[in-house]
């Protein structure tokens, strides 16, 4: 239980929060072991932002909002008996929420030897604002902060936080229940930082931090997926859970459910969103397109041409017709060349009649349902670019033609198979560092560490997947380069979470 809390400027608590900060600034000495809610308090009115904050933090500064108005009605008035009651007019309840809270690791005391340069590249404090605290105080206390957030943020009375209590102790009117299950930083990431931070180590991405600066402000789904993104890749923020955030999930499950029905002019449209889902992009795949008699009902130019029907069944046998109009209009708009050499693909529900069976294989057509396609879909939603087109075009490349659902079933297993074995590299490189104390390891460290798990692997092919595991598109691991692959150096970020 909570009952005090820290009162600091609304932008440093958002930063806490976000994981782009591990410090405070408080007014005195933080007892290590010392735990605290995080109460906000708007400082823009006594001093600016710009002058306070480095430029790249001002787009966060400027949207972080303090306080909350709740609208209350006051009790009706009667004045004359058996009247109309006197409306009287809302009132507002000024409060603040407060999302978080805090436990001190360390603290320390700067004076005016201190790096001020330095410590405000690594944190979001202009150099001119830490010199003018410097100035005014004689010494600045610097606080690093365990962070975890409230399960529910708690509304709070804003007269409680005071301008004038910036940085102190308040004492709040009910208790706050105190969880670590939602910690913003994973052990070893606070420990990381908190080292770099105490060294005086440059940043490893600044280029990426000045970046996410530049997102803020911009309000569209692409913008703020690839904030979040960059976000989790820096260690700020711990991953959700895989695809739980994916707008497109409403649709995507519905896809083997409309396959099923007959309602074939919605299944086109799904199939055509699935392929971009899949990374496919063409002229023809307008989710609003109509295709259908006289037309394709799909066409993917790029990486390589996929040209397809959909047949949408509730009960009824696929006839031959579906797998003869693919070939018929294929070569009427693609020209003989065109069509075979493109991947034939028929995503259809109901069985095949012998005569579509025949039809589609000896033309090598791939028939799959919409229950694996929204399998493939599924996959590459929950894990971002797992699914390889260039390897889908072998798989369906590949004999046998005709019904595709279990080659194709079986590279999706291939695919949840290389998840898992990353998923478990990133675990074992996270309880190798746990277990040495190292703050990154080695390939050769950490290849005898994975064959004591029990994973036949060679050391190359690890590396290879470390690599990856560490690409800024993945941000599962941190990489240090060295002079060769052996000299590189691993060290964990974040997990990667199996759904």
């Amino acid at each position: 239980m909570i009952n005090t809390a820290l009162c600091l400027p609304t932008p440093d608590i958002e930063a806490l929060i976000q994981g782009r900060l591990i410090v405070a600034l408080p007014r005195m000495f933080l007892r290590p072991g010392q735990t605290f809610a995080l109460y906000p308090v708007d400082i823009q009115s006594q001093l600016p932002y710009e002058k306070y904050y480095r430029a790249s933090f001002l787009p966060v500064a400027n949207t972080a909002v303090t306080h909350q108005g709740v609208l209350l009605q006051p009790p009706q008035l009667s004045l004359v008996a058996q009247t109309e009651q006197l409306q009287l007019p809302l009132l507002v309840d000024e409060t603040v929420q407060v999302k978080a809270w805090a436990r001190c690791e360390f603290c320390e005391i700067l004076d005016n030897t201190a790096p001020l340069d330095v410590l405000s590249k690594l944190t979001i404090w202009a150099k001119e604002a830490l010199q003018e605290i410097l100035q005014q105080r004689q010494h600045i206390f610097f606080a690093y902060l365990r962070v975890y957030q409230l399960s529910q943020p708690q509304d709070v009375s804003a007269n409680l936080g005071q301008k004038e209590r910036l940085g102190k102790f308040i004492g709040l009117p009910n208790s706050l229940t105190a969880s670590e299950v939602n910690s913003v930083l994973s052990d070893n990431t606070f420990a990381i930082r908190k080292q770099q931070l105490e060294k005086r180590q440059p940043l490893l991405h600044q280029e990426l931090q000045e970046l996410l600066g530049a997102l803020t402000p911009v309000n569209i789904p692409a913008a703020k997926q690839l904030e979040q993104d960059i976000q989790i890749f820096l260690g700020w923020r711990r991953p959700l859970l895989a695809a739980s955030n994916d707008i497109d999930l409403s649709w995507i499950r519905k896809i083997a459910e409309v396959g099923n029905s007959s309602d074939g002019h919605s299944f086109e449209k799904l199939v055509r969103r699935s392929l971009l889902k899949l990374g496919f992009t063409g002229s023809k795949l307008n989710p609003e397109g109509s295709g259908g008699a006289g037309g394709m009902d799909f066409y993917c130019e790029y990486p390589y041409p996929v040209v397809g029907e959909c047949k949408a069944t509730k009960s009824e046998k696929v006839p031959d017709g579906t797998p003869a109009q693919l070939l018929k209009i294929g070569m009427n708009h693609l020209g003989k060349t065109q069509y075979e050499s493109a991947v034939k693909l028929i995503v259809a529900a109901g069985e095949l009649n012998t005569f579509a069976k025949r039809t589609a294989t000896e033309n090598s057509m791939n028939v799959i349902t919409p229950k694996t396609l929204q399998k493939l879909v599924e996959l590459q939603t929950n894990y971002k670019n797992s699914i390889n087109l260039l390897e889908l075009k072998e798989c369906l490349q590949q004999a046998p033609f005709g019904i595709a659902d279990e080659k194709v079933n079986k590279y999706i297993d291939k695919i949840n198979q290389d998840i898992k074995l990353r998923a478990q590299l990133v675990e074992l490189v996270k309880k190798y560092l746990e277990n040495t104390g190292y703050e990154r390891a080695s390939v050769d460290a950490l290849h005898g560490f994975v064959a004591g798990a029990s994973i036949k692997i060679q050391p190359q092919e690890l590396h290879y997947i470390l690599v990856e595991l560490a690409s800024p598109l993945a941000g599962y691991l941190g990489r240090i380069k060295g002079e060769d692959w052996r000299r590189d150096r691993f060290y964990y970020l974040r997990d990667l979470q199996i759904s």
